[in-house]
């Protein structure tokens, strides 16, 4: 691990737990004012009734999934997230503190799983096979993995840089579908095009079983 990826991950645990009072304030202030509508573009395509979020941080998806009427449960290992959450959702709530790796549920409980701007958990295969474990037959894993502003500096930075949405998806599609394609799950990364930037998303339908 070199020294950026040190400093991301101690900056990332900061803001999940002693900082997680300005996380809305962050991702607002990095995203240009467009954090939550990302979050909200994944809605349609998620499948089915049975929601399982994995880091609900500040609750901002699991409000739009119970305004729909899905049944919307959500996990966090963080509790300071779990506070803004609920502060947020109020009685409405379904709120467990659980790790991705460990989901506290039966299997083929949910039709569809979904995470949105995780961190390296997400493709830790105790988490892949979690997710895998809880989802229905042909359920789907969405994750919504990075995204870009449209916005000309930004956009030159990134190609200078080498994390253009262009090139991120071709550095990392073979190595996700691989590693998704390992738990079980048949896979497609994909570029999102909206009017406020590109988004990476990876989706993940489960196999059947052979029976």
């Amino acid at each position: 691990m070199n020294l950026f990826q040190r400093f991301m991950r101690v900056f990332f645990n900061l803001l999940y737990h002693p900082f997680a009072f300005t996380y809305d304030l962050v991702a607002t202030t990095v995203s240009i004012g467009q954090w939550k509508n990302w979050v909200y573009s994944i809605l349609p395509f998620i499948e089915g009734n049975r929601i399982l979020e994995l880091g609900h941080g500040p609750g901002h998806l699991q409000r739009a999934l119970l305004n729909l009427g899905l049944v919307a449960v959500a996990i966090d290992e963080s509790a300071p997230m779990g506070i803004l959450a609920r502060r947020r959702l109020g009685s409405s709530h379904r709120l467990v503190r659980a790790l991705a790796q460990k989901i506290p549920f039966t299997p083929e409980s949910f039709d569809s799983v979904v995470s949105t701007f995780p961190t390296e958990y997400i493709f830790d295969t105790r988490t892949l096979s979690e997710a895998n474990r809880v989802l229905r037959s042909g359920g789907r894993l969405i994750i919504l993995l990075a995204a870009w502003p449209k916005n000309p500096v930004l956009a030159w930075l990134f190609n200078v840089t080498g994390q253009s949405p262009s090139m991120a998806y071709e550095s990392i599609k073979s190595k996700i579908i691989k590693t998704l394609t390992d738990a079980n799950f048949k896979t497609e990364v994909r570029i999102v095009e909206v009017k406020s930037g590109s988004l990476l998303v990876v989706i993940g339908e489960k196999k059947e079983s052979k029976c």
